[in-house]
């Protein structure tokens, strides 16, 4: 099963890109936190930033509502695709690509 849910919030302004075929994609970023201990019982807080992709009518909301700083609860898959830069070269990126969101 590919299933990935996140709460955190967004680190990047969404992107909204529009495609060839008049789709249109919103790439940002969504940093999550967690906090452990250490070997010494301390309190430790570690971060995590995520690309997400959101397609559909999240593109629209996140282009009116998205920010820098807000709260967000995803729920999505994990996907990666393929594409050449501007040398030619075929590359690949990993991101969570959006299903389901609520704001915070």
């Amino acid at each position: 099963m590919n299933h990935v849910n996140l709460i955190g919030k967004m680190s990047s302004a969404p992107k909204v890109i529009e495609l060839a075929n008049g789709r249109k994609i919103a790439q940002f970023i969504l940093s999550t936190k967690e906090s452990y201990l250490d070997a010494e019982g301390n309190v430790k807080s570690k971060s995590q930033w995520h690309q997400l992709a959101a397609w559909g009518r999240w593109v629209q909301v996140l282009e009116e509502l998205g920010d820098v700083g807000m709260g967000l609860a995803i729920e999505g898959k994990l996907t990666t695709r393929f594409y050449k830069n501007n040398k030619g070269e075929k590359r690949a990126i990993s991101e969570v690509e959006v299903n389901d969101l609520v704001i915070l």
